[in-house]
């Protein structure tokens, strides 16, 4: 499925970036002796700021609430070799609510609380199946974090981390992204296990969304640049334009699974640049 290439292109990519990372953290000679830098050639520089937000952002009428640490918090062995991360904060005997990151394998973070009103709210964050505090984590062990880790099996670990807590049905489920496909996923496996439903940048992974972001140049109108640098990494490093052309994501996933420590890592700031433009 679409869900298990997608997790193996973002987990290769962030197993290869936080490996860089980390020699280049741990290195103690100085970096232009040692430690090797990647190949930055095909990041591109984010969009144009053309309405000027970044020196005059947009005020809205109410902001995040405030930093809250939590008040539970564990490693939730779900099987598989899997243990995942959860935390719990704001009002103990409020209406449980949880936060679903997208990626897959981005992670939460503390930020990811204050979506919540702490008053209102039993928040629950979760690290899916190799992200994050989660163990196995991509970073670390990138096969292991692979395992068994698939849409069934996440909408699973949702409702095994529901009955560890103690919770008889979720007041709210949020998710952006990726974390929007697995809400819609548990509500559609557990409907009596949720009253509702918050959802941000919904990404459904239909064939459509998947050729939009990654195959056929949809994003061009947003960010030129970013789609041009996406596809040029590919063709200065192709055997055979013409083929790797009508499948650039197949062709990132050759790169970023190589047993070239080179190329994963050109891959992975290409394709992790891209993303983030």
């Amino acid at each position: 499925t679409f869900h298990r290439m997608r997790t193996t292109l973002v987990f290769s990519a962030i197993a290869t970036c936080s490996a860089l990372k980390m020699s280049a953290s741990t290195s103690t000679t100085p970096q232009s002796k040692k430690a090797k830098k990647a190949d930055l050639r095909y990041v591109s520089p984010a969009a144009s700021d053309a309405a000027d937000q970044v020196a005059n952002p947009v005020q809205f009428p109410i902001g995040l609430y405030p930093e809250i640490e939590p008040h539970d918090s564990g490693l939730l062995d779900v099987g598989d070799g899997h243990r995942l991360y959860y935390d719990v904060s704001g009002n103990a005997e409020g209406v449980p609510c949880i936060f679903l990151h997208g990626g897959p394998g981005a992670g939460c973070s503390p930020r990811s609380r204050r979506f919540f009103d702490p008053s209102v709210y039993r928040i629950v964050i979760l690290d899916q199946r190799g992200s994050g505090k989660s163990i196995p984590n991509a970073a670390d062990d990138l096969a292991g974090s692979l395992v068994e880790n698939t849409t069934p099996k996440l909408v699973a670990d949702i409702e095994k981390l529901r009955q560890h807590l103690g919770i008889e049905r979720w007041g709210l489920v949020l998710g952006g992204s990726w974390g929007s496909t697995l809400a819609l996923a548990y509500a559609q496996a557990h409907p009596t296990r949720c009253r509702a439903l918050l959802l941000r940048g919904v990404f459904l992974f239909g064939p459509d969304e998947v050729e939009y972001l990654f195959c056929n140049g949809g994003t061009f109108g947003q960010n030129p640049q970013a789609w041009e640098t996406y596809k040029q990494y590919i063709q200065d490093t192709s055997e055979n334009w013409a083929v790797e052309e009508t499948n650039l994501l197949g062709a990132y996933w050759q790169r970023l699974t190589s047993n070239d420590a080179n190329v994963r890592e050109a891959a992975a700031a290409a394709f992790v640049g891209y993303e983030l433009s």
